[in-house]
């Protein structure tokens, strides 16, 4: 099988989920034999179509621009066994290189009108190849890709072989961090291996491929938080990404959220730990963090008996946090102080972050 990959995202090559999730497809399609080739559509000259009819009247199947599309892109187009268009989800629906992709594939319509089923169209002058399209928006709700699918469904009816539609992407990473994001990328494998085998998707994978990853109340504290990261210190989402920012935190609940979010079950292992944290300054109030076995509960107040108890400014744990401060030299000055087992600071990078 020859298998034609289009990638619209124009962040191809940086931090773009769109190719994450493209590359884990191809992966499976490649293990299942097929040959794919990759094309960056946003690394080629792809001139927009002028209306001009000229590949239906003058040159009939061919367009009048001479770019990457007419030499290269096209051809490979109707060459191909299956054609996976990979776009992310631009005001809910393609984004601008692949609308110019699609639109250039205009010379394999004939201007000649035929009603079929009581609809006028105009007939194919080549057979349309299988598509498969995938896409992906960082709203966790797939509602967010309805339009994209009544687009798709239309202007490729039962040659739409599969649809894959992601959502929470911002949440993705290679290597995935989390059971359920590595079981997505992993179904999304297996889903490139069944399209080769079968010229589908079993609604089996495709579930997992879905499957939730967050919710509005979830993501929405803490998604508002790394923007506004971004804003403050004058980064793109994209360099906050690739550089490991961390997020602000402007509250205690926030706080407790992204230590939920940051906690690494497996690097925890089997650790038990309690730690109270009494902060000052410009947020006051307690809150604690318990380790058990691989599980954390994050909750704001005190707890009995902590392993650690930290007292500090908000603002100076938060530098701290967000790697704007060193702890060691922190706790050296007397930034903020802290009691009993001073040891589980030297443990914090076991406990929380990426594997």
């Amino acid at each position: 099988m020859k298998v034609l990959a289009l990638n619209s995202s124009a962040r191809a090559g940086d931090v773009s989920k769109t190719e994450i999730m493209l590359d884990c497809l191809v992966e499976g399609m490649r293990d299942a034999g097929a040959e794919v080739e990759i094309i960056n559509l946003a690394k080629k000259k792809i001139k927009y179509c002028i209306g001009c009819f000229t590949c239906w009247t003058k040159t009939p199947g061919k367009c009048v621009h001479k770019d990457d599309m007419t030499g290269e892109i096209y051809p490979k187009y109707l060459e191909c066994d299956l054609c996976v268009l990979a776009t992310p989800l631009y005001h809910f629906t393609v984004n601008a290189q692949m609308k110019t992709f699609i639109e250039r594939t205009l010379p394999m319509v004939q201007p000649f009108f035929v009603e079929r089923d009581g609809v006028t169209m105009h007939p194919l002058r080549h057979e349309m190849p299988p598509a498969v399209v995938i896409s992906v928006a960082g709203f966790p709700e797939e509602s967010v890709f309805d339009q994209l699918k009544s687009y798709m469904n239309f202007l490729y009816g039962d040659r739409l072989v599969a649809q894959i539609y992601r959502a929470s992407c911002e949440m993705l990473k290679t290597p995935p961090s989390g059971d359920t994001m590595k079981d997505i990328l992993e179904a999304t494998v297996q889903g490139g291996r069944e399209l080769v085998k079968t010229m589908k998707i079993s609604p089996r994978t495709l579930a997992r491929i879905k499957k939730p990853m967050t919710s509005f109340n979830k993501m929405a504290p803490v998604g508002n938080l790394a923007w506004q990261t971004c804003i403050d210190e004058g980064v793109t989402m994209g360099q906050f990404q690739k550089r490991g920012m961390v997020p602000r935190p402007n509250s205690i609940e926030t706080y407790l959220a992204i230590m939920k979010m940051a906690f690494n079950r497996k690097k925890a292992g089997d650790a038990r730990a309690v730690m109270q944290y009494r902060f000052t300054g410009q947020v006051e109030g307690d809150c604690y963090l318990k380790i058990n076995k691989g599980k954390i509960t994050a909750a704001p107040g005190s707890v009995k008996k902590p392993d650690l108890t930290i007292e500090s400014p908000f603002e100076v744990w938060m530098d701290i946090l967000t790697r704007r401060a060193d702890g060691a030299q922190m706790l050296m000055e007397g930034r903020y102080k802290a009691a009993g087992n001073t040891e589980l600071l030297m443990k914090m990078g076991d406990f929380f972050g990426e594997s």
